[in-house]
Protein backbone atom coordinates (compact mmCIF):
# COMPACT_ATOMS: atom_id res chain seq x y z
CA UNK A 1 0.00 0.00 0.00
CA UNK A 2 1.11 3.52 -0.80
CA UNK A 3 1.20 6.39 1.67
CA UNK A 4 -1.34 8.32 -0.43
CA UNK A 5 -3.73 5.56 -1.44
CA UNK A 6 -7.21 6.96 -2.08
CA UNK A 7 -6.05 10.59 -2.01
CA UNK A 8 -6.48 13.23 -4.71
CA UNK A 9 -3.57 15.65 -5.10
CA UNK A 10 -3.27 18.81 -7.15
CA UNK A 11 0.33 19.76 -7.96
CA UNK A 12 0.56 23.06 -9.80
CA UNK A 13 3.47 23.74 -12.10
CA UNK A 14 4.09 20.03 -12.41
CA UNK A 15 5.20 19.67 -16.03
CA UNK A 16 8.89 20.04 -15.12
CA UNK A 17 11.35 20.25 -12.27
CA UNK A 18 10.26 19.96 -8.65
CA UNK A 19 6.56 19.79 -9.46
CA UNK A 20 7.00 16.99 -11.98
CA UNK A 21 9.06 14.91 -9.56
CA UNK A 22 6.46 15.48 -6.87
CA UNK A 23 3.66 14.42 -9.22
CA UNK A 24 5.55 11.23 -10.01
CA UNK A 25 6.17 10.44 -6.35
CA UNK A 26 2.63 11.21 -5.24
CA UNK A 27 1.27 8.95 -7.99
CA UNK A 28 3.73 6.20 -7.05
CA UNK A 29 2.41 6.41 -3.49
CA UNK A 30 -1.16 5.93 -4.71
CA UNK A 31 -2.57 9.42 -5.21
CA UNK A 32 -4.69 10.46 -8.15
CA UNK A 33 -2.73 13.46 -9.40
CA UNK A 34 -3.88 16.61 -11.15
CA UNK A 35 -0.95 17.89 -13.21
CA UNK A 36 -0.98 21.55 -14.25
CA UNK A 37 1.19 23.69 -16.49
CA UNK A 38 1.25 25.84 -19.62
CA UNK A 39 2.78 23.38 -22.07
CA UNK A 40 0.37 20.66 -23.20
CA UNK A 41 3.02 18.39 -24.67
CA UNK A 42 4.93 18.32 -21.39
CA UNK A 43 1.75 17.93 -19.34
CA UNK A 44 0.63 15.03 -21.48
CA UNK A 45 4.05 13.38 -21.15
CA UNK A 46 3.91 13.57 -17.35
CA UNK A 47 0.44 12.03 -17.25
CA UNK A 48 1.42 9.31 -19.72
CA UNK A 49 4.43 8.33 -17.59
CA UNK A 50 2.30 8.21 -14.46
CA UNK A 51 -0.21 5.95 -16.20
CA UNK A 52 2.51 3.79 -17.71
CA UNK A 53 3.84 3.24 -14.19
CA UNK A 54 0.41 2.14 -12.99
CA UNK A 55 -0.80 5.43 -11.53
CA UNK A 56 -3.71 7.72 -12.26
CA UNK A 57 -3.56 11.35 -13.36
CA UNK A 58 -5.13 14.06 -15.47
CA UNK A 59 -3.66 17.32 -16.71
CA UNK A 60 -5.05 20.85 -16.83
CA UNK A 61 -3.49 23.51 -19.04
CA UNK A 62 -3.35 26.61 -16.88
CA UNK A 63 -1.29 29.79 -16.95
CA UNK A 64 -1.11 31.29 -13.48
CA UNK A 65 -0.50 34.78 -14.87
CA UNK A 66 -4.27 34.57 -15.46
CA UNK A 67 -6.06 34.73 -12.12
CA UNK A 68 -8.94 32.76 -13.62
CA UNK A 69 -6.68 29.70 -13.80
CA UNK A 70 -7.28 28.55 -10.19
CA UNK A 71 -10.98 28.16 -10.95
CA UNK A 72 -10.14 26.20 -14.09
CA UNK A 73 -7.89 23.84 -12.12
CA UNK A 74 -10.46 23.40 -9.37
CA UNK A 75 -13.34 22.74 -11.79
CA UNK A 76 -11.34 20.12 -13.70
CA UNK A 77 -10.38 18.39 -10.45
CA UNK A 78 -13.98 18.28 -9.28
CA UNK A 79 -15.17 16.98 -12.63
CA UNK A 80 -12.58 14.20 -12.69
CA UNK A 81 -12.41 13.16 -9.03
CA UNK A 82 -15.07 15.04 -7.07
CA UNK A 83 -12.79 15.86 -4.16
CA UNK A 84 -9.28 16.91 -3.17
CA UNK A 85 -7.06 15.99 -0.23
CA UNK A 86 -3.70 17.57 -1.06
CA UNK A 87 -2.72 20.79 -2.78
CA UNK A 88 0.87 21.66 -3.60
CA UNK A 89 1.13 25.27 -4.74
CA UNK A 90 4.32 24.92 -6.75
CA UNK A 91 3.69 27.02 -9.87
CA UNK A 92 5.95 30.03 -9.98
CA UNK A 93 8.04 32.39 -12.06
CA UNK A 94 11.42 34.00 -11.74
CA UNK A 95 11.70 37.75 -12.17
CA UNK A 96 15.12 39.34 -12.70
CA UNK A 97 13.80 42.90 -12.52
CA UNK A 98 15.94 45.03 -10.23
CA UNK A 99 14.50 47.55 -7.80
CA UNK A 100 15.49 50.65 -9.75
CA UNK A 101 13.91 49.49 -13.00
CA UNK A 102 11.11 47.13 -11.93
CA UNK A 103 7.78 48.23 -13.36
CA UNK A 104 4.42 47.89 -11.67
CA UNK A 105 3.40 45.29 -14.23
CA UNK A 106 6.53 43.18 -13.63
CA UNK A 107 6.09 43.42 -9.88
CA UNK A 108 2.39 42.53 -9.89
CA UNK A 109 2.90 39.65 -12.34
CA UNK A 110 5.43 38.05 -9.99
CA UNK A 111 3.11 38.54 -7.03
CA UNK A 112 0.12 37.11 -8.90
CA UNK A 113 1.94 34.05 -10.22
CA UNK A 114 3.91 33.25 -7.07
CA UNK A 115 1.38 34.18 -4.39
CA UNK A 116 -2.08 35.32 -5.46
CA UNK A 117 -2.85 32.31 -7.65
CA UNK A 118 -1.85 30.02 -4.76
CA UNK A 119 -4.13 31.87 -2.37
CA UNK A 120 -7.07 31.71 -4.79
CA UNK A 121 -6.71 27.99 -5.46
CA UNK A 122 -6.33 27.34 -1.74
CA UNK A 123 -9.54 29.27 -1.10
CA UNK A 124 -11.36 27.04 -3.57
CA UNK A 125 -10.19 23.74 -2.09
CA UNK A 126 -10.36 24.77 1.57
CA UNK A 127 -14.11 24.19 2.15
CA UNK A 128 -13.83 20.63 0.85
CA UNK A 129 -10.71 19.98 2.91
CA UNK A 130 -12.23 21.50 6.05
CA UNK A 131 -15.21 19.19 5.77
CA UNK A 132 -13.05 16.11 5.17
CA UNK A 133 -10.32 16.82 7.69
CA UNK A 134 -6.76 15.48 7.66
CA UNK A 135 -5.90 17.37 4.48
CA UNK A 136 -2.71 19.13 3.46
CA UNK A 137 -1.68 22.29 1.61
CA UNK A 138 2.00 22.69 0.73
CA UNK A 139 3.26 26.06 -0.48
CA UNK A 140 6.55 26.33 -2.33
CA UNK A 141 8.41 29.46 -1.26
CA UNK A 142 12.20 29.83 -1.58
CA UNK A 143 15.37 30.38 0.37
CA UNK A 144 15.02 34.00 -0.78
CA UNK A 145 11.90 34.10 1.39
CA UNK A 146 14.36 34.02 4.31
CA UNK A 147 17.05 36.34 3.01
CA UNK A 148 17.42 38.45 -0.11
CA UNK A 149 21.03 37.64 -1.00
CA UNK A 150 20.22 35.70 -4.17
CA UNK A 151 17.25 37.37 -5.80
CA UNK A 152 15.72 40.51 -7.22
CA UNK A 153 13.01 42.72 -5.84
CA UNK A 154 9.80 41.24 -7.28
CA UNK A 155 10.87 37.63 -6.82
CA UNK A 156 12.21 38.16 -3.30
CA UNK A 157 9.10 40.07 -2.26
CA UNK A 158 6.79 37.40 -3.67
CA UNK A 159 8.61 34.61 -1.86
CA UNK A 160 8.59 36.51 1.44
CA UNK A 161 4.86 36.90 0.86
CA UNK A 162 4.51 33.15 0.30
CA UNK A 163 6.12 32.57 3.69
CA UNK A 164 3.61 34.91 5.29
CA UNK A 165 0.70 33.37 3.38
CA UNK A 166 1.68 29.91 4.61
CA UNK A 167 1.73 30.99 8.25
CA UNK A 168 -1.55 32.89 7.97
CA UNK A 169 -3.30 30.00 6.23
CA UNK A 170 -2.03 27.52 8.82
CA UNK A 171 -3.46 29.65 11.59
CA UNK A 172 -6.86 30.01 9.94
CA UNK A 173 -7.31 26.52 8.48
CA UNK A 174 -6.20 24.32 11.37
CA UNK A 175 -6.93 21.76 12.66
CA UNK A 176 -8.61 20.14 9.67
CA UNK A 177 -6.01 21.34 7.17
CA UNK A 178 -2.27 21.30 7.75
CA UNK A 179 -0.51 24.09 5.86
CA UNK A 180 3.25 24.04 5.53
CA UNK A 181 5.83 25.30 3.08
CA UNK A 182 9.07 24.29 1.42
CA UNK A 183 11.88 26.75 0.83
CA UNK A 184 14.17 25.33 -1.87
CA UNK A 185 17.66 26.57 -2.48
CA UNK A 186 19.40 25.98 -5.81
CA UNK A 187 17.57 23.04 -7.38
CA UNK A 188 18.29 21.58 -10.82
CA UNK A 189 15.29 22.91 -12.77
CA UNK A 190 14.46 24.73 -15.99
CA UNK A 191 14.24 27.91 -13.93
CA UNK A 192 17.81 27.40 -12.74
CA UNK A 193 18.94 26.78 -16.31
CA UNK A 194 17.20 29.96 -17.50
CA UNK A 195 19.53 32.11 -15.42
CA UNK A 196 22.77 30.34 -16.21
CA UNK A 197 22.54 27.03 -14.39
CA UNK A 198 24.93 25.95 -11.68
CA UNK A 199 27.57 28.49 -12.67
CA UNK A 200 25.22 31.37 -11.91
CA UNK A 201 24.59 29.96 -8.43
CA UNK A 202 28.24 29.44 -7.59
CA UNK A 203 28.26 31.86 -4.64
CA UNK A 204 25.18 30.22 -3.10
CA UNK A 205 26.51 26.70 -3.64
CA UNK A 206 29.84 27.69 -2.08
CA UNK A 207 27.98 28.74 1.07
CA UNK A 208 26.14 25.45 1.44
CA UNK A 209 27.27 22.63 3.66
CA UNK A 210 26.71 20.06 0.90
CA UNK A 211 28.47 22.07 -1.87
CA UNK A 212 26.07 21.05 -4.66
CA UNK A 213 22.72 21.84 -6.24
CA UNK A 214 19.70 19.84 -5.22
CA UNK A 215 17.50 17.59 -7.32
CA UNK A 216 13.77 17.85 -7.89
CA UNK A 217 13.34 14.47 -6.24
CA UNK A 218 14.80 15.90 -3.03
CA UNK A 219 11.99 18.44 -2.92
CA UNK A 220 9.44 15.74 -3.75
CA UNK A 221 10.47 13.60 -0.77
CA UNK A 222 9.88 16.52 1.59
CA UNK A 223 6.54 17.24 -0.07
CA UNK A 224 5.53 13.63 0.50
CA UNK A 225 6.39 13.95 4.19
CA UNK A 226 4.22 17.06 4.44
CA UNK A 227 1.36 15.38 2.56
CA UNK A 228 1.04 12.43 4.94
CA UNK A 229 0.45 11.66 8.59
CA UNK A 230 4.22 11.42 8.98
CA UNK A 231 3.96 15.19 9.55
CA UNK A 232 0.93 14.97 11.86
CA UNK A 233 2.34 17.48 14.40
CA UNK A 234 3.86 19.84 11.84
CA UNK A 235 1.87 22.95 10.93
CA UNK A 236 2.69 26.47 9.79
CA UNK A 237 6.32 25.55 9.16
CA UNK A 238 8.70 26.48 6.34
CA UNK A 239 11.18 23.69 5.73
CA UNK A 240 14.40 24.82 4.07
CA UNK A 241 15.67 22.30 1.53
CA UNK A 242 18.78 24.18 0.50
CA UNK A 243 21.84 22.04 1.16
CA UNK A 244 22.62 23.95 4.34
CA UNK A 245 22.86 27.52 3.03
CA UNK A 246 24.43 29.93 5.48
CA UNK A 247 22.05 32.89 5.43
Amino acid sequence: MGKLDGKVAIVTGSTSGMGRETAYLFAKEGAKVVVTGRNEARAKAVVEKIKADGGEAIYVIADTTDLKSPQKIFDATMEAYGTVDILMNNAGMLSLAQFATCTADEFLTAINVNVTSAMLLSQLVAPIMKEKGNCHIINVASIVGWAAHWGFVAYVTSKHAMVGLTKAMANELAPEIHVNGICPGAIRTAMLDSVGGEDAFGPMIARTALKRVGEGSEIASVALFLATNDSSFVDGQLIRVDGGVDV
